[in-house]
């Protein structure tokens, strides 16, 4: 019995350990989403070369992240309700890590942008996006923490907004180019941009998801919600 207790506690130690890291990998990754997002409005290039230059942390992180998490699954054998718990921080972090990826495209198309005029005000609804994105990552981190499945859920229903945003931008970009073709290269950067900070909400909906099944069991029962109106391929 005693030598169960100690096992346990190990486990917790280093259960604790590694859900530390992944708390501070998505402080990192939602200062780049900030960062990204404000050197895009503001047409800063050092800031967006920041940007670009923290992503190394970033993966490093995940790539420590998952050893420690190998490392668990192997010294402590952990039985199943553990080992789901173990798992979550490997697919939470590889999620944390595409968010990364995405914040760094964003920065470095604002190097190009900065070169070209501003398309009326798509920088600071590509920011309104971002922030949205940025609060969902917080509230599915504080989940995964705090075991919170309602707050999860309520991650996984705003993606919704965080499309609608998106497809109004669509709508608009593919506006500007035809009233003035002159708009078409700054359009597609924005529009590749936009479509990032989409993804990152999928991101965030997935780590939701996984707290869902962390907490009940069971994944989410309803099919997330989807309202990316857009048929074009811009997988980047």
């Amino acid at each position: 019995m005693e030598e169960q207790n100690h096992i346990a506690s190990a486990f917790d130690r280093d259960l604790e350990k590694v859900q530390a890291q992944i708390m501070k990998m998505g402080g990192l990754v939602e200062d780049s989403i900030r960062l990204a997002a404000k050197s895009l409005e503001s047409r800063d290039e050092p800031l967006a070369e920041k940007v670009r230059a923290g992503d190394k942390a970033i993966d490093l992180l995940e790539s420590q992240i998952n050893e420690d998490a190998a490392r668990v699954i192997a010294l402590r054998a952990p039985a199943a309700v553990d080992l789901r718990m173990v798992l979550s921080v490997i697919k939470i972090s590889g999620n944390l890590e595409r968010i990364g990826d995405y914040a760094k495209n964003m920065a470095k198309r604002t190097g190009v942008l900065a070169q070209m005029p501003p398309v009326n005000d798509s920088a600071g609804a590509i920011r309104r996006m971002a922030r949205l994105a940025e609060e969902m990552l917080k509230d599915a981190l504080d989940a995964y923490i705090r075991r919170d499945a309602d707050l999860a859920a309520d991650v996984i229903a705003r993606d919704e907004d965080l499309d609608q945003m998106y497809n109004a931008l669509f709508r608009e970009f593919l506006t500007f180019m035809l009233e003035d073709p002159r708009n078409i290269t700054a359009c597609m950067h924005l529009h590749f941009i936009a479509k990032n900070v989409e993804r990152m909400g999928d991101h965030c909906t997935s780590m939701a998801e996984q707290v869902v099944y962390l907490v009940t069991g069971t994944h989410p029962d309803e099919a997330r919600p989807k309202a990316d109106e857009t048929s074009i391929n811009t997988q980047v």
